[in-house]
Order: structure tokens, then C-alpha cells, then sequence
């Protein structure tokens, strides 16, 4: 058994969807009333919400609170008509579809059979954890992180702010910045670096694709920018962001088979960082605000490096997923195998490292990890 619940004026619109459902279908003129019905219903009974498109701005902020209130919630949009620019906007607020106002039966029940079907499947998932494979940080390495991490803010904290000095003085921009990450169990954070590059360097960024160290005929179009400005993108392509370099999505898409052999992106010799960048970047002093990272529970000491989305998405195959089942970290196996070897290595490499940590780590292989990586950080790095 499920609740649907129309959230509306429309007269018309209503009687028709209650024509169509096979049930009591409960009606609420606004987002208040629905609210405080929904809040007096078990958070276990499947909900479907349907939503009755008015002023967008109205709009997206009720359906986000009730996507955030009510997580458990399947909302669908009642339009007729819906712009491009609408579309990103209602899907990022909370909507998970969309029907017409005078949707045929035969749409309705399909649509209505496949979001229990899903909801079924989604609480059957969160009964039975053995169906989901997921993993869990033990004790003793959070204890560990979040020692060792409270240390080294401490005892590097006059460096760290040296470092924010000299950023500052260099060129303007942020002194950190952010970028989404995906780490263990595919869950996405904010990532923290210090800047290393210039805020302008998207104008330049054309002609260093022949320095991608695992390059498979990307091709940089003009006008791209790089992710360390986020920067707004004013254009209607999606841009998927990597660490130096954005694509745009149907750029992707089309070279998604390739990709897929190369996952990694790294730039050698890259003219675009700044002065003090380089030396940051050589001494991994860049890294160092992961720190907080950690602090936070995003990331471990020792781990698997965090990757960005659309990387992270190119390793979704059961041959690859097991890299995800493991911390995501401030260093790791593969930096310390080969990062004194100019840091070069295969993406395949990678992927079989990063796998060979995760079936494999413990605290002795923790400590050999973080050892090693004191001596192979300072080692020439062409960045």
C-alpha cells in the first residue's frame, strides 16, 4: 500500500487524477497542509507526491523542503509544459519525474507501478544490508585520523599560513578551493586544496592536452575553464570537471569508450600553475588542507585517493568497484610505489593498487604507507 498526496488548486486536474488512481488520494491546497499531514504518516509507508507546477521560484523551494523533510518521498511535477532551464532546476530541488495534467491511464499506472516497484526494492535494500555492498571505517583508523590530523594542523599551522600568505600575494583567487569528490562507498564531498593555479588559466588550456600523462585523444575546446577557478560556466553545455582540466558532456560522451582506458588526468609540466604552486605541488604542501578533510570524516591519513565525478563514474564495474571500498585518503599505495619515479603511472596501475589497499589495508600497512610517503614527497616531482 502506498499514499499519494496532490499538492494543488487545480479542480480539473485533481478530479482526473482521482479518476485514475485506484485509491483515496489525499489533497492538499499548499505545501503547509501537506507537510503537516505527511509528518503524522509512518516514515515506512511508501509516499508519491504530486506537485502541481506554479511560479518556479515558489516552487522549487517547497519541493525542496519537502525532498529534504521527507526523504523518503517520491515527488512528480504536474506540467504541461517544462523549458530546458526548468528541467535542471525542478531535478535539482527534488523532483524525480513528471506527468501531464491530463496523462492517459495507461501512462499513469505504468508510471505509478514502476515508483513502487522502486521503493519496494529501495526498502528491502535498507532491511537486508547483505545486498548492499558497503564499507565501514573501523574504529581504530578513525581514532587514528583524527589524532594524527589534530597534530599536524597544530604543528603545521605557521606554514599553512605562510602558504595562504604567499597564494595571496602571487595572484588573486581563493586561497583554497573546493572541488566535489567522490570517496568510499561513492559518497560525494567537498574536497580541499590549497590554489596552485592562475585564476585566468582557462585561456591557455587549449594547447596542453599533449602534456596529459594519460591522455587518449582528449580534445580541449576553446573557451573551457579549469575547475580550481569555479568559475560559472555561461554557456547551455553540461561541463564535467576534473583536476585540471573540464569536458564538455556530449565531448564525453562521445569519447566514452576511450576514457575508460585512461581515467586519470594529469598534466606534466603545466605552465598554467603559478610560482608558488610549483613548490607547493613538489613538497605536497597543496594537500595539506585534507587535513580538515579528515577531521571532518571525509578522508583518512592513508586511503584511496578521492576521485571527481566523472571519473569516479567510469569505475562503477564490478571489476573496479572495490577501489570504493576503502577510505578515501591523504596519501595512499600508488603515491608512495611510483611518486619518486617523476610520478608517473599507467591508469591501469592505479585502479590495481588502489584495489590491492583495499582488500589488504591494516594498521601496519598504514604506518609503512605514511613512513614511505615522508621520504618520497620530497623527491622532484614534475608537476
Amino acid at each position: 500500500m502506498q499514499y499519494l498526496v496532490y499538492i494543488g488548486t487545480h479542480t480539473q486536474t485533481i478530479a482526473h487524477f482521482n479518476q485514475l488512481y485506484n485509491g483515496e488520494m489525499k489533497v492538499a491546497a499548499n505545501n503547509f497542509e501537506a507537510a503537516k499531514w505527511l509528518s503524522q504518516c509512518s516514515n515506512k509507508m511508501p509516499i508519491i507526491i504530486l506537485f502541481e507546477k506554479e511560479i518556479l521560484k515558489k516552487d522549487l523551494a517547497n519541493i525542496s523542503y519537502l525532498h529534504n523533510k521527507f526523504y523518503h518521498t517520491y515527488i512528480v511535477l504536474i506540467t504541461d509544459r517544462l523549458e530546458k532551464e526548468e528541467s535542471f532546476l525542478y531535478l535539482k530541488s527534488g523532483i524525480c519525474n513528471t506527468l501531464s495534467p491530463n496523462e492517459t491511464e495507461q501512462n499513469f499506472e505504468q508510471t505509478l507501478n514502476f515508483i513502487i516497484n522502486r521503493q519496494h526494492q529501495f526498502q528491502t535494500a535498507l532491511q537486508d544490508k547483505n545486498l548492499i555492498k558497503h564499507f565501514h571505517l573501523p574504529f581504530w583508523k578513525r581514532v587514528f585520523d583524527i589524532i594524527f590530523s589534530s597534530i599536524a594542523i597544530l604543528c603545521l599551522s605557521p606554514l599553512l599560513l605562510l602558504v595562504a600568505i604567499a597564494i595571496r600575494i602571487e595572484s588573486e583567487g581563493p586561497i583554497v578551493y573546493k572541488s566535489k569528490r567522490v570517496g568510499s562507498n561513492y559518497r560525494i564531498f567537498d574536497f580541499l586544496k590549497f590554489r596552485s593555479m592562475y585564476t585566468n588559466a582557462d585561456k591557455r588550456l587549449k594547447e596542453f592536452n599533449n602534456l596529459n600523462q594519460y591522455k587518449s585523444d582528449v580534445n580541449l575546446e576553446d573557451g573551457e575553464k579549469t575547475s580550481e577557478e569555479e568559475q560559472r560556466i555561461e554557456t547551455d553545455e553540461v561541463i564535467l570537471i576534473s583536476d585540471d582540466y573540464v569536458i564538455p558532456e556530449k565531448e564525453y560522451i562521445a569519447q566514452k569508450s576511450i576514457e575508460k582506458e585512461n581515467s586519470f588526468v594529469k598534466l606534466e609540466n603545466d605552465p598554467r600553475i603559478t610560482k608558488v604552486g610549483h613548490f607547493i605541488r613538489k613538497y605536497s604542501i597543496d594537500e595539506l588542507p585534507q587535513l580538515i578533510n579528515i577531521l571532518k570524516g571525509d578522508m583518512s591519513i592513508v586511503g584511496n585517493r578521492p576521485l571527481p565525478l566523472y571519473e569516479a563514474e567510469l569505475l562503477t564495474s564490478d571489476e573496479y568497484i572495490d577501489r570504493f571500498m576503502a577510505p578515501a585518503g591523504l596519501t595512499g599505495l600508488w603515491q608512495v610505489e611510483k611518486r619518486g619515479d617523476a610520478g608517473k603511472m599507467s591508469a591501469e596501475e592505479r585502479k590495481l593498487l588502489d584495489i590491492q589497499y583495499a582488500k589488504s589495508y591494516s594498521f601496519g600497512i598504514d604506518i609503512k604507507i605514511i613512513l614511505k610517503t615522508a621520504t618520497a614527497f620530497i623527491q622532484k616531482e614534475n608537476v
